[in-house]
């Protein structure tokens, strides 16, 4: 029998190494997604936006000496003045504080229903798209059938059964939420289960895993990012509309969609109670869809055409 020195292996341990280097993004493609989205300076700006509104929405509830919910009938409908900086409403709340808590229920369900759609779409586009076949078609074909459903149907019949709420917006936004973030994860998967690392891994004895988590997905996580935090601001605006027609959170507790609900009749005489909410959700929802588009050029720069 031939006797096996150190060349025979040296083969297969060139593609471990080479299974190993391509399994996630280098450090180096970060590095040039970040150069390239601090290059867009509407992105950064947008960024650096939602970044104070974030801790405004913590800090400013903890500093300022009034509350969202305690009445003042006597300073009802009071204009903007150094004592109550964006004015009071018709029960005399101080509209300031009123913004930074609805800022936190906007940015709470924001967050929220794009981290369950984040989890749901990663693990059910990703098996789908691995596996292919029977599997994707019938697992694409029910999310099909979800996607169908009108989210406003789903949140009608939710509040019959649970209790309207920060939680039932949450659910009744993730039911049908997460379909768009699976498309996505299956079709990055359908283009790189066939790349030479992949096969190299498999070869390697990686089971399906291993090869959709640790090989698969890291390679993916540019679209999958970019997704992410376009889905924030269709989550806020959601809830601001759900909010506005008396189907999201009830009072007292504040909201941008509430404020602007109770604003509107007032529109004429006190402008104050409907224009603050409404350039706030104007604003965090176009920060948010700017940075994502600045966030998606510097992922894949070819997009920007």
């Amino acid at each position: 029998m031939q006797n096996l020195t150190k060349e025979h292996f040296e083969p297969i341990s060139v593609d471990l190494r080479q299974a190993e280097a391509i399994k996630r993004p280098s450090l180096s493609f970060w590095s040039d997604v970040w150069r390239r989205l601090k290059m867009n300076k509407v992105a950064m700006i947008s960024m650096i936006f939602i970044a104070a509104l974030i801790v405004c929405a913590i800090v400013v509830p903890w500093l300022t000496p009034q509350d969202y919910f305690t009445t003042d009938l006597a300073g009802k409908n009071k204009k903007p003045s150094a004592e109550h900086w964006f004015g009071t409403d018709d029960l005399g709340r101080d509209v300031f504080e009123r913004i930074w808590y609805g800022a936190r229920i906007s940015l709470q369900v924001g967050l929220a229903a794009a981290f369950i759609d984040l989890i749901i779409g990663v693990i059910w586009g990703g098996i789908a798209g691995f596996y292919g076949g029977r599997v994707d078609e019938m697992m694409m074909r029910f999310a099909d059938i979800l996607f169908a459903i009108p989210y406003l149907l789903v949140v009608i019949l939710l509040m019959v059964v649970l209790e309207p709420g920060v939680g039932t917006i949450i659910l009744a936004l993730t039911i049908t939420g997460w379909i768009g973030m699976a498309r996505i994860v299956r079709g990055q998967i359908l283009q790189l289960k066939n790349q030479e690392f992949v096969l190299a891994a498999r070869s390697l004895g990686a089971d399906a895993n291993r090869l959709i988590f640790k090989h698969l997905i890291p390679n993916a996580l540019g679209p999958i990012i970019v997704t992410l935090s376009l889905t924030v601001p269709s989550a806020i605006f959601a809830e601001s509309f759900l909010s506005f027609i008396g189907l999201g959170v009830s009072a007292p507790i504040a909201s941008w969609g509430t404020m602007s609900n109770e604003g509107l009749p007032a529109m004429k005489y006190y402008p104050w109670r409907l224009t603050f909410p409404a350039i706030f959700i104007s604003m965090t929802i176009l920060a948010f869809n700017l940075f994502g588009d600045g966030l998606r050029d510097a992922v894949d720069p070819r997009l920007r055409k």
